[in-house]
């Protein structure tokens, strides 16, 4: 055998023992499935993250104090999976105990808890293990709002590199290429969108709105799509400018609030609904030109909504008290009741894995 083919033989070798290494990696309990993020009762600090498999009726509850032997300990506003790792946000009702929470995406297992945050509202990925997450800041005597701020995260060594100034009330936050778009929330006293350059960690401009938006989304055009009192707006990330104004009806006092898209981010969900009168689900693609509310695919107030878009499946959730678990309900796009599953006290947001 001459070296040449030799060193093919070597090659070829290695490389099969590496995609067999690959291949034969063991599962984790937490690689897949839909995670319930459960708020909790603020003055309580019992949040929880709750796990549903796609396959099953019946939640894993509070999956950190599971994997952890310890309880999170405050209300939980955000989970973000980044490159294997999982960023919990911790409100806790005392100041100065907010925290962020660094687990094994995969295992759960805790790795880092970050203590320099007050009042975290929203992470996101924005470039390979780098992380950003949206604070309000401490609220000052009269409740009103200080300027927020986003932070840094290497996500490599767990570790908050910089802090970002941004809008009062910052929450909510989406990234298109090379920017991220930072809202606020209504009661802020603040109508606009930071706009961050990821490149520098800067804010570069500003996109004036008429009022606070949190509920920010990413359609199949790469366009952003918010909602200001009755009204949806799209936004064209590169010239900054709003598109489109949809309006929905004016004759009563509901409002849209939680969004949600589907498989293909061509159509969106909302919940349309106030506090005195309840509320609905109903969905519009995001070439419509109108928006109808008349007969809604859903009819009931909901804490939290969602879509799997693996199983093509529409995810709400109740929140029945502070005190007591809420419940996951799954319904087809087209409104039809699939199952409900019970899971902890006050369920308002989802991951899908």
């Amino acid at each position: 055998m001459n070296f040449k083919k030799l060193l093919l033989l070597s090659f070829v070798s290695i490389v099969l023992f590496s995609c067999e290494t690959k291949e034969t990696e063991p599962a984790q309990p937490y690689d897949s499935g839909v995670f319930v993020i459960n708020a909790g009762n603020f003055f309580d600090n019992n949040g929880t993250i709750s796990l549903l498999k796609r396959d099953s009726t019946k939640a894993v509850i509070d999956i950190f104090q599971k994997e952890n032997s310890r309880t999170i300990t405050g209300g939980i506003t955000d989970y973000a999976v980044i490159d294997n790792k999982g960023i919990i946000l911790v409100d806790n009702s005392t100041d100065g105990q907010d925290a962020i929470e660094i687990v094994n995406a995969r295992t759960f297992k805790s790795e880092a808890r970050i203590r320099e945050v007050e009042n975290p509202r929203s992470a996101i990925k924005v470039a390979a293990n780098k992380a950003y997450v949206v604070c309000w800041d401490i609220l000052n005597a009269d409740y009103t709002y200080k300027p927020g701020y986003v932070l840094v995260i290497d996500l490599l060594t767990n570790k908050v590199t910089k802090k970002i100034t941004v809008q009062n009330g910052a929450e909510g936050i989406v990234v298109v290429g090379n920017e991220a778009f930072v809202g606020n929330n209504a009661y802020s006293g603040k109508s606009e969108i930071s706009v961050i350059d990821i490149s520098k960690d800067e804010v570069s401009t500003k996109i004036n709105l008429k009022g606070g938006t949190t509920n920010l989304i990413v359609d199949a055009n790469n366009k952003i799509w918010c909602s200001i009192d009755k009204e949806f707006l799209r936004i064209n990330p590169s010239t900054k400018a709003i598109e489109a104004t949809i309006s929905t009806e004016k004759t009563t006092e509901k409002v849209p609030g939680m969004l949600a898209l589907n498989a293909n981010k061509t159509t969106i969900y909302f919940d349309y609904s106030h506090w005195s009168t309840g509320g609905e689900i109903y969905s519009f693609n995001i070439n419509d030109a109108a928006i109808s509310t008349t007969t809604p695919l859903i009819k009931r107030t909901f804490s939290a909504l969602g879509f799997d878009a693996k199983e093509n499946i529409v995810y709400t959730a109740i929140t029945p008290s502070y005190k007591q678990a809420g419940y996951v309900f799954r319904y087809k796009p087209t409104g039809i009741l699939i199952d409900s599953v019970k899971v902890e006290i006050a369920p308002i947001k989802f991951l899908f894995k």
